[in-house]
């Protein structure tokens, strides 16, 4: 399981880490001092996990599980074990901790998030990218299903809780991530060349120093994206 861990406390978050690495299911991808990093984090990443601190200043957990649509599996780590029953409130908390965790008792929240299947809320199926057969792409806007043609799609753009699909004839704002839609994107025609665009490659029209231009958007290129871009020119 992918997951993250979000504590204010250095020390917290490297005990967290250290009981992860015991367990070889565990895929640690990131840490942050606070909700808001996390936030824009998963904004552009799929997690199965979070290990989620209740008391952080500015922003406590449970403020942070109320803003976040469709949150992955959560495992609560405090040292306040008067929050118990607010907790279970919640689907998507899966257990609670109370610091300081044992090995034992941390396997046994683990063993507990690996029993339970993601579930695919109703929210979540209805307004992200639904489904694509051949050259078309489905979309979920305002509870309607619009078909966008795959060739017409110049430019994809994550922006916050959202992407911009930009095609030929018309752009669509939808809710879903970047990396969602990449998985739905032909890999012969389509290029994630930094961490908040993907291109249609056979749209380019001029490419210079660490930008390219497409119609009349010039979209950064980063410096890791900017190889395998190389590659797919046909260059003479």
């Amino acid at each position: 399981m992918n997951c993250i861990i979000i504590d204010d406390e250095a020390t917290a978050r490297a005990i967290i880490g250290q009981l992860c690495s015991q367990v070889s299911s565990l895929n640690v991808l990131e840490d942050f001092p606070n909700a808001m990093q996390a936030i824009k984090y998963l904004n552009q990443n799929d997690i199965d996990l979070i290990f989620l601190d209740i008391h952080m200043p500015d922003f406590t957990g449970f403020d942070f599980i109320d803003t976040i649509k469709n949150p992955p599996k959560i495992i609560l780590t405090t040292s306040d074990p008067n929050f118990a029953i607010q907790a279970f409130g919640y689907d998507c908390i899966v257990d609670y901790l109370v610091k300081p965790i044992t090995p034992q008792r941390f396997k046994k929240a683990i063993d507990k998030a690996e029993a339970i299947k993601p579930a695919v809320s109703e929210t979540k199926a209805s307004s992200q990218v639904e489904t694509s057969s051949g050259n078309d792409l489905y979309v979920n806007i305002d509870r309607r299903l619009i078909k966008i043609d795959i060739p017409s799609i110049y430019l994809v753009e994550a922006k916050g809780d959202y992407i911009q699909v930009k095609t030929d004839d018309k752009n669509y704002t939808v809710h879903s991530t970047l990396k969602k839609i990449e998985d739905k994107l032909p890999d012969d025609l389509f290029l994630k060349i930094h961490r908040s665009y993907i291109i249609n490659v056979d749209k380019i029209i001029d490419i210079e120093d660490n930008s390219v231009l497409i119609k009349k958007d010039v979209i950064p290129v980063s410096r890791s994206n900017r190889p395998e871009l190389m590659k797919r020119l046909n260059l003479l």
